[in-house]
């Protein structure tokens, strides 16, 4: 048997104890190491369920390094988590550098260090130990890091050459330097290279099935082009993947097409296996094709937000949405901000969601009864008797800061829970 030196032994037993001790809270240690990335990398910022997959990524690799220290594995045998590899393809076809990715993983192990080093100072370690403590620490988290950024980086090269080939990849980057709007633009050549009249009138769509579908995109192409046929375009649409689950399409028109929402819901809710639906502001010219887009974008992410696990169809014309897509950008600051203007009325139940149903179309309606209770056909003494209610749940009246009970009314109707205090009972 090889003999083994008492001071490895304690330094053994001192790693392990500071892995052990971290690995009871890793979903803390891991939201605050992906709260950082997300503050640092502004190309992580993505869409929610993107945001999620971060989350995901960084407590498996937390979990897997802490694992590594507190058992002494060899990292040389370690792969990159699933979590962390499905991280690096979603990047790769979003299209996201993979600077971005390298540059996460060399922020996430500086602030895992700090944080090693923060739970390292609590223990008591004789200063000769506690160097080599510090050094063996380090290589690993150091090697570790190198490993698994070599792994998910061949990972999302590979996904993106896949990704570009597999897609109509010359349409769908044009499409993208269009929409990038930093670089000048033939608008003749990029028509005739996409194959879509970018000088037309323009609807833009988001579309995204609610659960991952290994058929997404196919799928969505297909529904497209049935939708455009039933909404009367005078020319085919254009449709570019956005990632596995998710397309953005253009239905283009020669003249000002009118209101096509209802159209589009109605196709919507008649047909089996509809996807969700972002409907953008029409627009004209190459000013109209991005516009569109980017409302189309903005009524998705309230959606998103809302975490619906169905399908559902948002317009950017909607009432109230784009108002409410303003506060969406910090929905734990929105949440504070509207407990602070609706008080007990911004509780998360049945009874408050009515009433602040009611009290929204009551405000929206010029503060008249006779005009609410006939659009959320109620007698006319229920509407009053629910807004007095309301206004007595917020705890005080609505005078002077009226513009912001009806801006956090809106917040609550298009977000739902995701701005709402859990109900105490």
């Amino acid at each position: 048997m090889a003999n083994v030196r008492r001071d490895d032994v304690d330094e053994d037993r001192f790693i392990a104890a500071i892995a052990t001790r971290m690995n009871s809270r890793v979903s803390d240690v891991s939201a605050g190491i992906r709260s950082s990335l997300e503050g640092d990398i502004a190309e992580l910022r993505g869409d929610p369920r993107t945001g999620e997959l971060l989350g995901a990524s960084v407590e498996a690799n937390v979990g897997t390094i802490l694992n590594a220290l507190r058992y002494g594995l060899p990292v040389a045998g370690i792969q990159a988590p699933p979590a962390a590899v499905e991280y690096a393809r979603r990047l790769a076809q979003q299209g996201t550098p993979s600077t971005a990715l390298i540059r996460a993983y060399r922020l996430g192990q500086r602030r895992m260090t700090e944080l090693v080093f923060a739970e390292l100072h609590t223990l008591t370690i004789p200063a000769d130990e506690r160097i080599t403590v510090v050094e063996r620490i380090t290589a690993i988290l150091f090697e570790y890091i190198d490993r698994i950024t070599e792994q998910v980086v061949a990972v999302y090269d590979e996904e993106r050459a896949r990704w570009l080939e597999n897609q109509n990849s010359i349409r769908a980057i044009r499409v993208r330097e269009v929409l990038d709007g930093r670089t000048s633009i033939d608008v003749d050549a990029v028509t005739e290279a996409i194959r879509y009249p970018l000088r037309w009138q323009h609807l833009a769509l988001v579309l995204w099935y609610p659960d991952s579908d290994t058929d997404a995109i196919a799928r969505l192409q297909r529904w497209v082009r049935e939708l455009a046929d039933a909404v009367g375009v005078a020319a085919a649409p254009l449709i570019v993947a956005a990632d596995q689950v998710s397309a953005w399409a253009w239905l283009p028109y020669r003249a000002e097409p009118g209101d096509r929402v209802a159209d589009i819901r109605k196709v919507a809710g008649a047909r089996q296996g509809a996807p969700s639906i972002a409907i953008g502001a029409v627009g004209a010219g190459l000013d109209g094709f991005r516009h569109s887009h980017r409302s189309a974008q903005r009524a998705r992410a309230v959606a998103l937000a809302r975490g619906l696990h169905t399908a559902t169809v948002v317009a950017a014309g909607d009432p109230g949405l784009a108002a409410a897509a303003l506060l969406g950008a910090d929905l734990g600051e929105a949440r504070a901000w509207v407990y602070d203007v609706l008080g007990e009325l911004a509780c998360d139940n049945e009874n408050d969601a009515r009433l602040r149903d009611t009290l929204r179309v009551f405000l929206r309606t010029g503060s008249s009864y006779k005009a609410a209770a006939a659009e959320v056909d109620l007698h006319f003494n229920s509407v009053k008797y629910r807004v007095g209610r309301a206004v007595a749940r917020r705890g005080r009246p609505i005078g002077d800061d009226r513009l912001d009970v009806e801006l956090a009314l809106l917040a609550c109707h298009w977000y739902g829970a995701a701005v709402l205090r859990p109900s105490t009972g």
